[in-house]
């Protein structure tokens, strides 16, 4: 049984294994209840029990595949209905490391609908509660890929790229309302998703892969410090500052009237100067 609390009910996806599992238990840990978002039943009722045990709080499990329409819809109806809840962590997704050429088109098609297409309907499910209420967080969880897309998959690199965007624009338009968005970028991180994306964890040089307790831990600690973007492996916040400033700096330069000179291009509303 839930022993009561102030900060409401997170919703977590892909929380049976890895990142999300890490993410519940510190959650419950902080005083939320939560409900678990997963494909493995069996999984998620093993971990509810365990935090129920440790912590008291209300522990719900939704068996769901958010690869299928039925899946995100029933997870659509909760976010829109129960008004406990005030976190979202968008996490579930899958990855893939074999370049275009290589790769399953149908997997590449599942991959957009899971990672684009489910974390955006859920998040359109849940933000107009929590502007109703006054208040609410999400977390979408990209990747550095979205920084570096030569690294891995190109479709995956653009999924995640995507969900940088989206959380920058959420973030834009919602910051008014009370509502704090928080994308995170792990880096290589030591968890199954290289088993599945078929590149094993072992392949990769050891200082570069970080465990799944220390990213969410520095996850959570740039949420507390109001990150909009948390890159727990960046060892220098200001390389991220001007990387995001000189972003800014050239945005007032990418629509204008005429082409830039070096294509050498007369424009068109200047006339006939004959």
């Amino acid at each position: 049984m839930s022993k009561g609390n102030g900060k409401g009910t997170a919703v977590v996806t892909g929380a049976s294994s890895g990142i999300g599992a890490i993410y519940a238990d510190r959650l419950a840990k902080r005083g939320y209840d939560l409900i678990l978002v997963a494909r493995n039943e069996t999984r998620l009722a093993a971990l509810a029990r365990r935090l129920r045990d440790e912590t008291g709080r209300e522990i719900r499990t939704i068996a769901a595949d958010l690869g299928d329409p039925e899946g995100v819809a029933r997870i659509e109806t909760l976010l829109k209905t129960d008004g406990t809840i005030t976190l979202l962590v968008n996490n579930a997704g899958f990855g893939g490391a074999s370049p275009l050429l290589e790769s399953d088109i149908e997997k590449m098609d599942a991959m957009i609908r899971l990672n684009v297409g489910a974390l955006t309907r859920l998040t359109y499910a849940a933000v107009p509660g929590f502007v109703a209420r006054g208040g609410g967080t999400v977390v979408n969880i990209a990747s550095i890929v979205a920084l570096a897309p030569e690294l891995l998959n190109g479709v995956y690199g653009g999924t995640k790229a995507f969900v940088l965007a989206f959380s920058q624009s959420l973030h834009h338009e919602l910051a008014d309302k009370g509502i704090r968005v928080q994308a995170v970028l792990p880096g290589a991180i030591a968890t199954e998703f290289w088993d599945i994306a078929g590149m094993p964890v072992e392949h990769l040089p050891a200082a570069m892969v970080m465990t799944v307790d220390d990213l969410v831990d520095a996850a959570l600690a740039g949420l507390d410090r109001g990150e909009i973007v948390t890159i727990p492996s960046l060892p220098d916040q200001a390389e991220w500052n001007a990387y995001d400033a000189a972003r800014r700096a050239m945005s007032p330069k990418l629509s204008r009237t005429n082409p830039a000179e070096r294509y050498g291009v007369r424009p068109s509303n200047q006339g006939d100067l004959r």
